[in-house]
């Protein structure tokens, strides 16, 4: 069976397919679940979640896996920011994962936003076992920043 190889000059242009549009729900806003700590990596999080919930007109549910951080900050960020939201506090702050994957399921979350630690050439053979869970285990895409250099 031979086949005919031809030019792109010989082609005649393609039929224009229409893919089918997904739209939301009349009145359903998209909603971002965000992984916050007062670690760089989480404020890079919260930081790149706030600019894609603006692109998006997305609302967000910041959960706060941070026993440490300073939640009247948080709040008036997130005030500030202009941007929809609201704050989760789980009661089982190690397993933060978890917390994400079950706050996206249940919200029915169109992303998580989610922050990395920058690593050496070594630990950058190990993935961080709280994104490695939220990353594999997901039922929604995550989008996973890294904070920038030198921020502490």
């Amino acid at each position: 069976m031979s086949e005919t190889i031809r030019s792109p000059s010989d082609r005649t242009s393609p039929a224009r397919v229409e893919l089918p549009t997904q739209s939301l729900p009349e009145g359903a806003q998209p909603l971002i679940v965000v992984g916050y700590s007062s670690r760089p990596e989480g404020r890079a999080a919260l930081k790149r979640a706030f600019s894609e919930a603006r692109l998006r007109g997305a609302a967000l549910v910041v959960v706060n896996t941070s026993p440490e951080a300073d939640t009247e900050g948080l709040v008036a960020e997130l005030a500030a920011s202009g941007v929809s939201s609201e704050i989760r506090t789980p009661a089982d702050v190690q397993d933060s994962a978890e917390e994400l994957i079950r706050t996206a399921e249940t919200s029915d979350a169109d992303f998580i936003v989610i922050g990395l630690r920058r690593r050496s050439p070594v630990g950058k053979l190990l993935l961080g076992s709280n994104a490695q869970r939220v990353l594999l285990d997901a039922a929604c895409p995550v989008l996973a920043v890294k904070a920038e250099p030198g921020a502490d």
